[in-house]
């Protein structure tokens, strides 16, 4: 009798939910729910990662990359064309001199300092580029294995966390303008979510420009794989396109263009912002600790020097002459 109650008693339990799964769930939406600042949900789903770890971490990062690719369509219907257009081109040369020197710079350093080829080259592409998103699409024009593809994202996505908080504090104490604050952080910060979190702290202004510039350079992921196949002997190999870009531009073309989008661009925006803070949070989330020691001390210091390089020197060009 005693078994046959503990049986029905496991399969009634496992009808519900956990303690570990309530609180995440209560959490991720205190985050959406736009009580708490960006850098808040990301520091929250970091404590979360630590204290009790992911409920269902094999679901995580492809629902950050949709959550985080939908709010940028949402961030869309918030912008005009004409003051895209303006920004895009402002920041066009700069991003191309940008992505030069972090690939050169962080493949250079990658071997001086030992650090495996591929993961080196993973991780000068998410710091010249954007993130998550770069290493998605060179890891396999490469060939990279798991481990190297889990390494870099671990180094990305560390670093992209301290930008969200340390940005806006520079920003401020080098007193740039919104323009160029929102054009050094699409510039220097690794991920989307990052760029349009510390430029949604500093103003409405620099985060449009830091979308914009963000997403123009996010384009640069094509030829960048391309060129990394090339190199690695790894011709013919699947390039991962970022499609929802298009969409981005198609939202923003309809807010500048087609009166009738423009009372909902409003309510779009607001929940595109929510959804970033929410992504913030499953990315605090995923950096457990095992996958903070998966890094390794080489890695991320070959990720540190690289980001610092492209982040200081950046930040000096666009104080002085942007």
């Amino acid at each position: 009798m005693n078994n046959i109650r503990t049986a029905g008693s496991d399969k009634f339990s496992d009808r519900h939910l956990s303690t570990r799964q309530i609180v995440f769930i209560a959490m991720a939406i205190l985050s959406v729910s736009g009580w708490i600042p960006a850098p808040a949900a990301l520091l929250l789903g970091l404590v979360i990662a630590q204290l009790t770890g992911h409920p269902w971490p094999q679901l995580n990062h492809k629902a950050t990359q949709w959550l985080l690719q939908a709010s940028v369509v949402g961030l869309g219907f918030g912008m005009n064309a004409f003051a895209a257009l303006e920004a895009g081109r402002t920041g066009f040369g700069l991003t191309l001199v940008s992505i030069i020197c972090t690939l050169g710079a962080g493949m250079m350093l990658g071997k001086w300092m030992n650090v495996d080829r591929k993961t080196a080259c993973l991780i000068a592409a998410g710091t010249a580029i954007c993130g998550g998103s770069a290493i998605a699409a060179v890891g396999p024009a490469i060939g990279a294995k798991e481990k190297q593809l889990s390494v870099a994202l671990g180094t990305v996505f560390i670093l992209n966390a301290v930008a969200l908080f340390l940005f806006p504090v520079v920003g401020h104490l080098f007193e740039l303008s919104q323009q160029q604050f929102g054009l050094w952080s699409a510039v220097a910060i690794h991920d989307t979510s990052s760029v349009v979190g510390a430029g949604s702290r500093y103003g409405q202004e620099a985060l449009e420009v830091a979308t914009t510039v963000k997403l123009a350079r996010a384009l640069w992921i094509i030829p960048v794989s391309l060129l990394a196949s090339f190199a690695f002997k790894q011709r013919g190999k699947k390039l991962a396109i970022p499609w929802f870009i298009g969409l981005f531009l198609l939202a923003m073309l309809a807010n500048t263009f087609i009166p009738a989008v423009q009372p909902i661009s409003a309510v779009m925006t607001t929940i595109a912002k929510h959804g970033l803070t929410l992504t913030l949070f499953l990315i605090g989330s995923g950096l457990s600790g095992e996958v903070l020691r998966n890094v390794g001390v080489r890695p991320l210091v070959q990720g540190i020097i690289t980001w610092v390089i492209i982040a200081t020197c950046t930040l000096f060009f666009i104080k002085h002459f942007a």
